[in-house]
């Protein structure tokens, strides 16, 4: 049973797996500890040394690389219904 329309759905399909690409890679990088990233992370501004902010920024760079994983398995869902809709869809059209 169709929710949405066609357009809709093909909207869904390729923001999903454009969501998917770029997040599964932003953890990839966050994982890898890249450099660029640092300023996206969650740092205080003064460590007492430098065993602590490492410590920090490691932990940061996983908390990060965490969560752009789950938000890419997020988009594989929206992927997923959008994918079922468009067949739902393409299914009523060519019926008619």
């Amino acid at each position: 049973m169709p929710i949405c329309g066609p357009k809709l759905s093909l909207c869904g399909l390729i923001i999903s797996v454009w969501g998917i690409i770029q997040l599964a890679l932003m953890g990839l990088f966050y994982y890898i500890h890249s450099v660029a990233l640092i300023e996206d992370l969650p740092l205080e501004e003064h460590y007492h040394t430098p065993a602590e902010f490492y410590a920090a920024a490691d932990k940061a760079y996983l908390q990060n690389a965490h969560n752009c994983w789950i938000a890419a398995l997020i988009y594989v869902v929206t992927l997923g219904f959008s994918a079922q809709q468009f067949y739902a869809n393409s299914r009523g059209s060519s019926s008619n």
